[in-house]
């Protein structure tokens, strides 16, 4: 599962854009194509409601309040060609739900993306408390910094067994045993 490959997040002038974005791009790639099939590639798109605390939040990232199908929010070159199935797009952090586990099944899940410390955190708890068994491919993610991607992949790594914080060489493993 590719989360949010996105221009919001790999452009160097983007507020969001992760210095992290291109290494962990190339491991998405490397595990999409063992994964066959079985990837699914999200975005994020700003269209929450305003009335709630997402207002909040974009008045706090007013650079983020555009129409949802401004460029900055469209896949990054290549990533739509990571999976056979159509982007799920959500105004969530957190990807998880009814839509992924249909797709993707009980099997255990490689969980890759941007950012690690926001939408990748969210989605994997929340696939952890459906029972999900989550291999979080870390060199696959890339964090808002480096201190907080560790942060983040510190936190995911005190769920065991549901989360394990691992790399892509072991992530490759699981996908092709």
């Amino acid at each position: 599962m590719a989360i949010d490959p996105q221009n919001i997040f790999a452009a160097p002038d983007s507020a969001w854009g992760s210095p992290m974005f291109p290494a962990a791009l190339e491991n998405i790639r490397r595990l999409a194509a063992a994964a066959g099939g079985r990837v699914l590639v999200t975005r994020w798109l700003p269209t929450a409601d305003r009335s709630t605390a997402w207002g909040d939040y974009f008045a706090e990232w007013p650079f983020a309040d555009r129409p949802a199908d401004d460029p900055l929010f469209d896949l990054v070159p290549g990533a739509r060609e990571l999976s056979p199935h159509p982007t799920l797009d959500l105004p969530t952090f957190g990807k998880w739900g009814a839509a992924i586990g249909q797709i993707l099944g009980s099997a255990p899940i490689v969980l890759t993306g941007v950012s690690t410390d926001c939408c990748v955190v969210s989605t994997a708890l929340a696939a952890a408390d459906a029972g999900a068994r989550v291999t979080i491919a870390a060199d696959a993610c890339a964090g808002s910094t480096a201190e907080n991607h560790a942060a983040a992949l510190t936190v995911m790594g005190l769920y065991p067994p549901q989360l394990t914080v691992s790399d892509t060489a072991t992530a490759l493993r699981i996908l092709h045993p």
